[in-house]
């Protein structure tokens, strides 16, 4: 039996001990960043005082002094972090609709890809290897020059507009740079509106947990989907009525001199550009990671599910596809961050995005180092909301083994 002298004699001096040199690697590594930060920081302000530069935050409550393009509504004499939050949420709106059409395009071009239709799967391979193999930058001037700004649209000399259903309402107006669509004006108490619609999304997620365990237990048809929006349009509709009908369909019209768009929804050229470019070259990514992701699915599901006289649609529906999605979601995410950052290159067409509004305010004088730490900050929390929620439906759609 060994003694603890023995025990002691046997450990080595902690000099030639691992655990504590490992320790003390690591606490000297710290120390090291921390004296570097330090010293870059202190030249920083050092720099600062010496050019006369304030290092404070208080310009962002100071006015403007200039207009975004495309935003009408917004008063040049607003404060900074007002103008700020526009170009948030042009980032957020172009992210968004990129991350949808990516998504959707990369399914089909994905699943394209294993067609056993020859003209099918080679139409897919072209528009993989063309995306792929191109900056992004060079899609977005392609689409904001070739297509938008120098295409077919400015041909038409006077503004194009689609009629609802023969009435005089626009469902599609085209200006000089510029789509009108049919859109919603307040003219309530919207705040209470939405959330009560906000009630019903919880309720429906609710509904769909309960609906999930029944069919667990019991195999029958779950329809968590239908009953997920069924809960959520009844929502909506005891909300709308509630509140005395806060907001009314709003058809869009050109305006006395014929430039602006009054009404409805309005989209720029170059938020169209951006959406479009960026939603097109993150989708051949996206679906060369889903093609790898079926690949990896064991052929012996598809076997089964043709045993089964699953027709195409339904093997993929059921049995494909939900396997798949397991694979091809954490190298997704990815991609969905790519895009959202990739939204800064909309500045090349025109695009009134965070990075270029930041831009345009360092150049009216807004000190460069503040505005630049809230826009990278702003970029981070993007991708932290963004990781955050599909790393916690990627950790929902894993297998749990026992």
């Amino acid at each position: 039996m060994t003694t603890t002298r023995e025990r002691d004699l046997a450990r080595p001096p902690l000099w030639r001990d691992v655990r504590v040199l490992r320790v003390l690697g690591q606490v000297g590594a710290v120390l090291v960043v921390f004296l570097i930060f330090r010293w870059l920081v202190g030249n920083l302000l050092t720099n600062l005082s010496r050019l006369g530069i304030s290092t404070s935050f208080d310009f962002l409550f100071g006015p403007t002094n200039f207009q975004i393009p495309y935003a009408s509504e917004f008063n040049p004499r607003a404060e900074v972090w007002q103008a700020t939050l526009v170009g948030v949420k042009n980032t957020f709106l172009a992210g968004f609709f990129g991350i949808i059409l990516a998504s959707v395009v990369g399914l089909i071009v994905g699943v394209s890809r294993l067609s056993e239709n020859w003209l099918v799967s080679r139409i897919a391979t072209v528009y993989v290897e063309f995306f792929r193999n191109i900056p992004p930058l060079v899609v977005i001037i392609f689409f904001g020059a070739a297509v938008f700004t120098n295409g077919p649209f400015p041909l038409l000399r006077e503004s194009w507009e689609l009629n609802w259903f023969g009435t005089d309402n626009a469902f599609l107006l085209i200006n000089n740079d510029r789509w009108g669509v049919p859109g919603f004006a307040g003219t309530g108490e919207l705040g209470l509106f939405w959330l009560i619609v906000g009630i019903g999304v919880v309720v429906g997620a609710v509904v769909w947990r309960w609906r999930t365990k029944a069919f667990d237990a019991t195999g029958q048809p779950h329809h968590r989907v239908l009953w997920f929006l069924g809960v959520v349009v009844a929502f909506f509709v005891v909300g709308y009525l509630a509140t005395g009908q806060p907001f009314e369909m709003s058809w869009p019209a050109l305006s006395e001199n014929r430039r602006r768009i009054d009404g409805g929804f309005e989209v720029n050229w170059g938020f169209m550009s951006v959406t479009i470019a960026l939603g097109l070259y993150t989708a051949s990514h996206i679906g060369e990671i889903l093609r790898g992701s079926i690949l990896a699915v064991h052929t012996g599901q598809s076997e089964a599910a043709n045993a089964l006289a699953l027709t195409a649609f339904q093997r993929y529906r059921f049995v494909v596809l939900p396997q798949a999605m397991r694979i091809a979601l954490p190298p997704t995410i990815n991609q969905y961050l790519n895009l959202v950052k990739n939204t800064s290159l909309g500045t090349a067409v025109g695009f009134a995005d965070l990075t270029a509004f930041t831009k345009t305010s360092i150049g009216n004088g807004r000190p460069a180092f503040q505005s630049i730490l809230i826009m990278m900050a702003i970029y981070l929390s993007f991708s932290l909301v963004i990781s955050l929620i599909l790393n916690i439906l990627n950790r929902r759609l894993q297998l749990v083994t026992r």
